[in-house]
């Protein structure tokens, strides 16, 4: 298979990765590839996006935002 042929797989910028077992419990969140922080709410992630000057207009869109082990409503361990 050549590159060509391969279909393409965006990388979105912001990663959330699953969460955590924690009190209270939070989410790592990525931004171009690096640690940025922790998320305990939905909040947090727009912050830390901001902070690297990302503007969130859809949190469901994939190309902009990937949600790792749940969605922007998963926040308690399961």
């Amino acid at each position: 298979m050549t590159e060509i042929a391969s279909p393409y797989i965006s990388r979105p910028r912001i990663l959330v990765l699953g969460v955590q077992p924690a009190t209270p419990p939070f989410r790592i969140v990525e931004i171009d590839g690096r640690v940025v922080g922790e998320a305990r709410t939905v909040i947090d992630v727009l912050e830390a996006a901001a902070a690297y000057g990302i503007t969130v207009h859809d949190l469901d869109d994939p190309a902009v935002v990937r949600w790792v082990g749940g969605d922007k409503f998963t926040w308690t361990a399961r």
